[in-house]
């Protein structure tokens, strides 16, 4: 009887990238941005990179709205995900700044990421890219 009710435990909470996409810029040589959420497990960790070889240079940035209007953006070195939560990259928030996307990324492509953790975990997943003026994905 312990082994039935054992085997209908809930599996632990693993890390994993879910969601996501790119909003390319509606200037081609602007800079794209990256949006997605993290989903950790029962260790906390820090998400150290976040890559593509479809562009040159990635920055994990954070934007901020000040007490009097004002916007600014700041790079962060590394963001750290606690044990069991959830981090969200979202427009407003933190997101990864892509420069120097590949001319041939288009709405409809899927860019392959790599997001890489402190604690040695690597994952890599595909975010569909959508146009400057385009809906979220999932808010249309």
């Amino acid at each position: 009887m312990i082994a039935a009710v054992a085997g209908c435990a809930e599996a632990p909470r693993q890390l994993e990238v879910t969601g996501g996409y790119v909003r390319l810029s509606a200037v081609p040589r602007n800079p794209a941005a990256a949006y997605f959420t993290i989903q950790n497990g029962p260790s906390a960790t820090r998400l150290i990179t976040v890559t593509s070889e479809a562009v040159i240079r990635s920055e994990m940035h954070e934007s901020r709205t000040n007490a009097g209007g004002m916007s600014s953006m700041k790079p962060l070195q590394d963001v750290p995900v606690s044990a069991n939560g959830t981090l969200e990259f979202k427009p407003g928030g933190r997101h990864v700044m892509l420069f120097n996307v590949n001319p041939g990324v288009k709405p409809g492509y899927r860019m392959l990421f790599s997001f890489t953790f402190a604690n040695g975990q690597r994952l890599q997943r595909r975010l569909p890219v959508i146009g400057a003026g385009d809906p979220a994905p999932g808010t249309e």
